[in-house]
């Protein structure tokens, strides 16, 4: 007897079953250096339906630039507890909502200096290969970033969070895995 893949195996929907004790809803705990910052969306299919089973991994320098070390410890003493690292699942409506710090900028290609980021890393049911992104912020989104002047302009909106005019220090940002407005995703 073999065990066989069929086609209705792909990955998911296991998130919610056996990995809800590594969801991380804020990423900056207490004591940690830095602006805190709320950052709200919602994960779309192609059709703008939301996406109910997601989840998105968050990675990010803390507010000096740096990002934690291979062993997990922070770089900055001050806030040893935080690692720049948090995962997020979308809820029945496919939105998620998770508060950290604003990242400082960090040296890219060549040491030319990174506007301030989010690394993003989608996962859902279907998807056999994640997906990679960026999330840029609104005041911050230098025309000078590296990695940002490989995206048309035309898209470059796609990574590009806008701030929540009712509350200052939240920021909304879709991501949306195809059509018109398909968010820049990275091959990786």
């Amino acid at each position: 007897m073999s065990l066989q893949a069929t086609t209705w195996q792909t990955v998911g929907p296991y998130f919610r079953i056996g990995l809800e004790y590594l969801d991380t809803f804020d990423l900056a705990p207490a004591g940690t250096a830095g602006e805190r910052i709320a950052v709200e969306g919602s994960v779309l299919d192609g059709e703008g339906n939301p996406v109910p089973d997601a989840v998105i991994e968050i990675w990010q320098a803390n507010s000096n630039g740096e990002y934690a070390c291979a062993a997990g410890a922070a770089v900055d003493a001050p806030s040893a507890a935080f690692t720049g690292f948090g995962r997020i699942p979308t809820d029945n409506e496919g939105k998620f909502r998770f508060t950290t710090i604003r990242p400082g900028q960090v040296p890219g290609p060549g040491g030319v200096m990174q506007a301030p980021h989010l690394a993003v890393r989608v996962m859902m049911r279907g998807l056999l290969k994640s997906l990679v992104t960026r999330m840029y912020f609104p005041t911050e989104a230098a025309a000078s970033d590296p990695i940002l002047q490989l995206v048309p302009e035309q898209r470059r909106g796609t990574l590009i969070a806008t701030v929540d005019a009712s509350r200052e220090s939240t920021l909304l940002w879709n991501i949306e895995l195809q059509g018109a407005n398909e968010t820049v995703f990275f091959d990786c």
